[in-house]
């Protein structure tokens, strides 16, 4: 991969866990790593492993720890593990809000008040309206979302909810804070991302970046220069990429993962051409 550019590593702003590895209760047609029900084909990640990642990240300096998969809430130690990184940084996890319950939702509420650091939900919806929601996410799946954000909002969690932009239409963000308005959400929070070409989207585009392409560009301003993934595999630079062999920097520990990160894939120049992130900013 000599030809191929880098993102430079920077410092340790965030650490990705991807908790379930693929398992996840749907199966949406835009997945980025294409989670689902049947036998993951990335691991779930074990708690054991999970402690010492984020032991490590502590030790690194970190600002921010995000629980992702497939859906993190069916990992059996979701709350441990979430107690655990709420004693360190800010911690957001990202569901797709079919799996609540009012026992879990309570359980959340009080970690967030026990802990100094904040608490977030990331709910993903991909369409304002059922029909074109479920068309992707699966019958009910909207309805189900939805209440997960109401259930959130009234423990005072104040939901991020999380949209590809399936449709391209350029009013889908203000779709989205009327949508939540109209649920009774005094401070709708919405975040926006592109369709990136990698799991069942992965036909999307084929554009991969050159050095020519990054002359004059701060690449220290990309998410994997300040941002690790940890799975059950090794360690990555970027969620996105997670469990695909290029993009593996380490099997090992975090700390070997510190460096250069080669920017391959298609994914890479979606980052580079709309600024996007997976973190919440």
């Amino acid at each position: 991969m000599s030809a191929v550019p880098n993102a430079p590593f920077v410092a340790l702003s965030a650490v990705w866990l991807v908790l379930t590895g693929t398992l996840c209760n749907l199966r949406c047609t835009h997945c980025l790593n294409a989670s689902g029900p049947d036998e993951p084909w990335l691991a779930p990640l074990d708690g054991a492993v999970a402690r010492r990642a984020i032991a490590q990240a502590e030790r690194l300096g970190v600002r921010e720890i995000y629980l992702t998969g497939g859906e993190p809430f069916l990992h059996r130690e979701i709350l441990p593990l979430l107690e655990r990184c709420l004693a360190v940084a800010a911690t957001t996890v990202l569901t797709n809000g079919t799996v609540m319950t009012e026992a879990l939702a309570d359980a959340l509420a009080a970690l967030a008040r026990a802990s100094r650091y904040s608490l977030e939900i990331r709910v993903s919806l991909d369409a304002p309206d059922a029909p074109a929601n479920d068309r992707v996410r699966g019958a009910g799946t909207w309805q189900r979302a939805v209440k997960t954000v109401q259930t959130l909002d009234a423990r005072g969690l104040l939901p991020i909810v999380t949209a590809t932009d399936i449709s391209g239409e350029s009013d889908t963000y203000e779709r989205f804070r009327a949508l939540l308005r109209g649920l009774g959400i005094a401070k709708p929070r919405v975040k926006i991302l592109p369709v990136f070409p990698v799991g069942r989207a992965a036909a999307a585009s084929g554009v991969r970046l050159s050095e020519s392409d990054l002359e004059g560009f701060d690449r220290t301003t990309l998410q994997c220069a300040h941002a690790r993934t940890i799975t059950a595999d090794g360690v990555y630079a970027c969620p996105i990429l997670a469990g695909l062999p290029e993009a593996r920097l380490t099997d090992g520990d975090l700390d070997v993962a510190l460096r250069p990160a080669p920017l391959f894939h298609a994914a890479c120049a979606t980052c580079h051409r709309t600024g996007a992130t997976c973190r919440n900013a």
